[in-house]
């Protein structure tokens, strides 16, 4: 899984996941996060699909240097589905 930093045409940041693929699950979100464990995370909304390509907006002011782990975490269970370091 490829994950890239955007900026799009409007200044927003965008975290997009690039062939993507991951095991279905209930209530699966995607988390930007300081640690595997989600003790602090910024929850960027329900996974949008369990495999292919997708964007989801990064929350205006987030500092990617402290949060830079992406979480794929079921809410439900508390259970991390996967992670990938980012880099700015």
């Amino acid at each position: 899984m490829a994950k890239v930093i955007l900026v799009d045409d409007s200044g927003h940041t965008i975290l997009r996941l690039e062939n993507f693929k991951s095991t279905n699950g209930p209530n699966v979100h995607l988390y930007l996060a300081t640690d595997k464990a989600a003790s602090n995370f910024i929850d960027l909304g329900r996974l949008k699909a369990n495999n292919g390509n997708q964007n989801y907006n990064i929350p205006v002011g987030t500092d990617l240097a402290k949060y830079n782990l992406a979480l794929i975490w079921c809410k439900d269970f508390s259970v991390l589905f996967g992670s990938a370091q980012l880099k700015t």
